[in-house]
């Protein structure tokens, strides 16, 4: 390196938060709830900072990242750095609560909008910044983080979200150029980065993913100036612009070329063109991304460890890393002993990525070990495995052709669905899930512990089902649900029933605040061994002479939300999650049941960040969304339901999914979506959201109803759905009923 800052050799890019039997979560919810007290949720919460930076310390890291803790998103904690919350929260005193409001709204303020972090699901707040928004500095998180690690013996290295992505990720509301704003925002990070110093920082992580995708010449030049200008400060901590989910590109030797101290690079995301040139960076840090920090098999030896000889044979001062943060992963592995004890020995989650990190860095500065050696044996097994390879599978695939993917044009479809379904004028709906009640959480605790076997359990089921159906029907919804009591997750629920998957115990990871998941893993080929929703469906149509929608996980959504199989190409994998699918909705239709939902909400998250690679995807995507539902008659309608992403990226995709009805998220961006379809000429049925349910606000009747009249502007009458955003199983059971009262008014109204 060029000058004689102190380096390190072994480190991730940060780390989950929500606790590994998710404290958090239940610490933060109880605050919302008036059940505790601030200081309860800052106890639980330093704690938990604790316990993951001593662990990651004496796991062998010799740089531990901090300041990745958060009581519910990174870039809200950015927004709130950098004083750049929206006006309508400042009334409110009280700093937690006013950083709760921004992110989830209360009776009188609206939340920031929700979208995806990059091609994750995880879920970010989108900053709202103008050409006139003041900021101003609020260093004490860091700071205090910082000094927290300090006092424990920790060799801390703050992560800030870099200016460039925060600018990037964030919204314009006036329409102004926010690269504009660049000028205004640097002196707050030079103000932070000395602050830093002066605390004992060594170095900071400025995290900077948004130099992954497709950036215009304006935007890499503003990269070098940024960067230049930072490098510059007399007094600061070295500093380290972390990129992942990606190849870096011309924006690597653009970073090059300022006085920065350190690079990440995604040599996971990345691939090898990333690897070429930072070769020859011989005068910075390269922190080499080869641990997958974003799904949760075991590193490949054989594959990493010769990049990382490479570099270091280069002449480059290297330090092994994970990809990205391991907020993506589990915490542990130790709590699976239910799993499969060969496919458990495939796996790496975020306490076994450290110890990897450690074994490679060790064996690239004194020679390989024994641990090397299970590595190696592991990844043999794997490929070696009959499980991922099933004929019959992959037969009955080859011999599908064109015709599996078409059913009549849509303007015939409609017609014949409306003689089927005598639906009224703005039908009304839900997206699919009601609130998880106490009762529903009690009765699965006690199945998994074995105090009621499986008959009780789907007989409390079915009575909260009959609840639901009575609910909406009292309520007057046109298109009821069957309220998905019996789920635990929308991907879980059919990974559990499908071969080729396998699910957890523990294995929960952040999807927003305080959501968690547990992504199922997808490691070998798949198929439906038997039905998995006709008896929950067809006892709730019994119970009503309203149409009840099959509610099914579409291929793409159950392909994004498991931890994916890297041994061949996704496009594979999501023909065989697709024939799965099919059968199933060809069951349902057997069985009686006109319209079926087939969600897709992750059909943008998994768009490549890169403008060149999407075509491609968005072709099988949507190729698969159709294997999974033209198998039934045109009189059968077919839903599907996307929610908090950009949309623009995918509007044709969308167009060509040829869904009957697409429900989707645009009450916190005011129906902008509409425009977007309308330009591409969309002629489907459309259910915009009409209220946000991420949010506890109960919208009134003629808040609703102003959101149907912008929706009637771009949508006309005969194509216009109306329901909520998305589902509802995390709100309250009177918030939900008082909310779709309001709705069903709403639309009646305006009928």
């Amino acid at each position: 390196m060029s000058n004689s800052r102190n380096t390190f050799t072994a480190t991730v890019l940060g780390f989950p938060r929500v606790g590994p039997n998710r404290e958090l979560k239940r610490a933060t919810e109880a605050y919302w709830a008036g059940r505790a007290d601030a200081a309860s949720l800052h106890a639980t919460a330093k704690e938990l900072r604790t316990a993951q930076l001593t662990a990651a310390r004496d796991a062998g890291l010799d740089s531990v990242p901090v300041g990745t803790f958060s009581y519910y998103d990174q870039v809200l904690d950015a927004a709130v750095l950098l004083g750049a919350l929206p006006e309508r929260v400042a009334g409110i005193a009280d700093d937690l609560d006013r950083y709760f409001a921004a992110a989830r709204g209360n009776a009188e303020v609206a939340p920031l909008e929700m979208t995806k972090w990059f091609d994750t699901n995880y879920h970010y707040l989108v900053p709202e910044l103008a050409a006139d928004t003041a900021f101003a500095l609020n260093p004490e998180k860091p700071l205090a983080e910082l000094k927290e690690a300090l006092a424990l013996g920790i060799p801390a290295r703050p992560v800030v979200v870099g200016p460039i992505t925060f600018l990037k990720l964030a919204k314009s509301v006036d329409g102004s150029d926010l690269l504009n704003r660049l000028p205004d925002l640097l002196p707050l990070y030079e103000q932070l980065l000395g602050l830093l110093a002066e605390a004992g920082a060594e170095w900071v992580q400025l995290d900077e993913p948004s130099l992954v995708t497709d950036l215009t010449e304006a935007e890499l030049a503003a990269v070098r100036s940024t960067y230049q200008r930072l490098a510059a400060i007399e007094a600061r901590p070295a500093i380290l612009v972390a990129a992942y989910f990606g190849r870096l590109g011309v924006a690597l030797p653009a970073l090059a070329e300022t006085g920065i101290d350190g690079i990440a690079v995604d040599l996971v995301a990345g691939g090898d063109a990333d690897l070429a040139a930072a070769k020859s960076i011989t005068d910075k840090l390269i922190v080499a991304g080869v641990v997958d920090g974003h799904n949760i098999w075991r590193v490949d030896p054989d594959h990493a460890l010769p990049r990382l000889t490479e570099l270091r044979d280069a002449g480059v001062t290297v330090a092994v890393s994970s990809s990205c943060s391991l907020l993506h992963v589990p915490y542990s592995l130790v709590p699976e002993t239910d799993l499969d004890e060969r496919l458990r020995g495939w796996l790496a989650f975020g306490d076994e990525k450290i110890a990897e990190i450690r074994v490679l860095a060790t064996a690239l500065t004194e020679g390989e070990t024994d641990a090397l050696a299970s590595a190696r044996a592991a990844v043999a097994d794997r490929k070696a495995d009959p499980r991922l390879r099933v004929e019959a599978v992959r037969e009955r695939l080859a011999t599908l052709d064109a015709d599996a993917t078409r059913r009549a044009p849509a303007d015939e479809r409609r017609i014949l669905q409306q003689e089927r379904l005598n639906l009224p004028l703005l039908p009304t709906t839900t997206i699919g899930s009601y609130p998880q009640t106490s009762r529903i959480r009690v009765a699965r605790a006690e199945l998994r512990r074995g105090e009621i076997d499986q008959a009780e359990y789907d007989t409390r089921m079915r009575a909260e089902i009959a609840e639901v159906i009575a609910v909406q029907e009292e309520i007057g919804l046109d298109v009821l649900v069957h309220g998905e009591p019996e789920r635990n997750d929308m991907v879980q629920y059919f990974a559990e029933q499908l071969d080729g998957f396998a699910a957890t115990v523990n294995g929960w990871v952040q999807s927003y605040g305080t959501r968690c998941v547990r992504p199922p893993i997808v490691y070998g080929d798949v198929a439906r061994p038997a039905v998995m929703t006709v008896d929950w469906i067809t006892y709730a149509q019994s119970l009503t002479s309203k149409p009840v929608k099959g509610m099914l996980t579409g291929p793409v959504t159950i392909l994004a939300w498991s931890f994916i199989r890297d041994d061949q190409p996704l496009a594979d994998t999501a023909r065989q999650i697709a024939l799965a699918i099919r059968d199933e909705t060809v069951d349902l239709e057997a069985a009686g049941i006109g319209v079926i939902q087939v969600d897709e909400p992750a059909l943008r998250e998994l768009l490549p960040l890169r403008r060149a690679d999407q075509a491609a995807y968005l072709e099988w995507a949507v190729d698969a969304f159709r294997l999974a539902t033209a198998g039934v008659a045109d009189a059968t309608q077919i839903h599907t339901h996307l929610c908090y992403s950009e949309f623009g990226e995918v509007i044709g995709a969308i167009h060509g999914l040829d869904a009957d009805v697409t429900s989707i998220e645009a009450a916190r961006s005011h129906m902008e979506v509409l425009d977007d379809l309308n330009a591409i000429g969309f002629d489907l049925g459309v259910g915009p959201g009409v209220y946000d349910i991420h949010s506890p606000r109960v919208p009134g009747a003629d808040e609703v109803q102003k959101a149907l009249a912008l929706a009637l502007k771009a949508v006309p009458a005969e194509r216009l759905w109306v329901n909520p955003d998305c589902g509802l199983k995390t709100r309250k059971t009177d918030e939900v009923t008082a909310s779709l009262r309001n709705l069903v008014a709403a639309a009646r109204a305006l009928r």
